[in-house]
């Protein structure tokens, strides 16, 4: 009996050992079981985690930098603080380096590392930012990179399933799942630009500058922003789409920044009313409302009444869609504008302008010719075309124009307000660091 009872015992433990270690079945009854691993094991390399750290002073009187107030007073030397934050990133150019993440992951950072799936961490340099956009552009050593494929996110549906890759809470690569539950989600406040891809993907802090891949594991969308009134993940989140991204990329690898372009003109949004009086089916397209004297919507023959259904072949549902397509348009480009007008479809051309280019009025007699453009230090002169006005008065490219009549200004409708109240002009500008005087007569 007792080899009995041993020679059952020996049995159930082969049994149950055998359960214990097999493995998973690949087929059930003849069909191949769905896995997103062997998409995401081509892809899971060319998304990094990113790590930013910004020094800060604990003290911030300037007293205390000066070595003879402290020994005096018997100060210690001041402490630095350094803040670290971490993020995601998508490497979408083996060849350049090129990784994109979030403006909001690197902002304000003294330091920027990538660190790749196998564990290599690789210093990275700002190319350039947009805040507008939320879309950063770093630089990596060329090693053995591998990039991801990036897809027309035009074609997206709702409904389409999404894959989620990034670094939550500093966890490491973390991969969730879910679909396109809404496209074109603007209005948010989130930031300048919007044009989302809303997902129920699990996105949560950290997971920012990360990756949003369709089911062939192509780049649909850069992850960026939740919806977290409780302060956790609600299955509300959205990503900038990889059509806008790779507009604003193509900006920040030649410029270091975005050259917003405008064609002058303020919009409305189709109400129901209007879209009764156009004959509307459906409450689509933007309604101009005001066409501003000089720039290129009047030049290219943009009336006040005219309904834009499109912008270069595609159609517009608001305001917001126009603003979005023209604002990421390169200064100087070409744009098709299809409108609606008195029940015809037209078809008009316009060439985008600067946003801060100055043309009209008195100022016009200087400055024509010079795309200026506000920041911290004055009103930056990026461009200047060779023999405009000017160009022949004296202004170039990398000017900062930081006075007028020796009083500091401190944007261009400061400028252009100051050349309509005076009759002597002389403009103080800062150029490699020496600051000089042009005046005009």
């Amino acid at each position: 009996m007792y080899k009995f009872k041993y020679l059952y015992f020996i049995l159930l433990t082969l049994f149950y050992g055998q359960l214990a270690f097999a493995k998973l079945p690949t087929q059930v009854d003849g069909q191949v079981l769905p896995s997103l691993a062997p998409m995401l094991e081509k892809i899971l390399p060319g998304v990094v985690n990113i790590s930013s750290s910004t020094r800060t002073r604990t003290i911030n009187s300037p007293l205390f930098d000066d070595p003879f107030f402290r020994r005096f007073f018997g100060i210690p030397k001041q402490k630095k603080e350094e803040k670290q934050s971490r993020g995601s990133g998508v490497i979408i150019n083996a060849r350049q380096g090129y990784v994109v993440t979030n403006n909001h992951v690197i902002d304000k950072s003294d330091k920027i590392s990538v660190i790749l799936l196998d564990g290599r961490q690789l210093d990275a340099i700002l190319i350039g930012t947009d805040p507008e956009t939320d879309i950063a552009l770093l630089k990596v050593p060329v090693e053995k990179l591998t990039a991801l494929s990036i897809a027309d996110s035009d074609h997206l549906r709702v409904g389409d399933f999404v894959v989620a890759i990034g670094n939550p809470f500093g966890l490491g690569q973390t991969v969730t799942s879910g679909i396109v539950s809404a496209l074109g989600r603007s209005g948010l406040g989130l930031e300048g630009y919007e044009d989302f891809i809303q997902t129920d993907a699990s996105i949560n802090p950290g997971n920012s500058g990360g990756a949003l891949v369709n089911l062939r594991g192509e780049l649909i969308g850069i992850n960026t922003a939740i919806l977290a009134p409780g302060g956790g993940n609600v299955g509300i989140g959205f990503a900038i789409p990889s059509n806008m991204m790779y507009q604003i990329v193509q900006h920040l690898a030649q410029f270091g920044k975005v050259q917003r372009g405008q064609l002058g003109i303020k919009l409305q949004d189709i109400t129901p009313d209007l879209a009764t009086v156009f004959g509307l089916k459906e409450q689509k397209g933007a309604l101009i409302a005001k066409v501003e004297r000089g720039t290129p919507a009047e030049k290219a023959g943009l009336q006040s009444g005219d309904l834009i259904t499109a912008i270069n072949n595609k159609s517009v549902n608001s305001s917001t869609d126009v603003r979005n397509r023209i604002g990421l348009l390169r200064v100087g480009e070409r744009v098709k504008i299809t409108i609606i007008r008195r029940g015809q479809i037209r078809h008009l051309y316009a060439a985008i302008a600067d946003i801060q280019r100055i043309d009209g009025g008195k100022i016009s007699l200087y400055l024509k010719g010079a795309a200026l453009a506000d920041s911290n230090d004055g009103i930056q002169v990026h461009q200047v075309i060779e023999e405009s006005n000017a160009w022949k008065v004296g202004f170039r490219s990398g000017d900062i124009i930081i006075g007028f009549n020796r009083r500091e200004i401190k944007n261009t409708k400061d400028l252009a307000q100051r050349f309509n109240n005076y009759k002597v002009y002389s403009i103080q500008i800062r150029r490699d660091g020496e600051v000089l005087s042009i005046l005009l007569n």
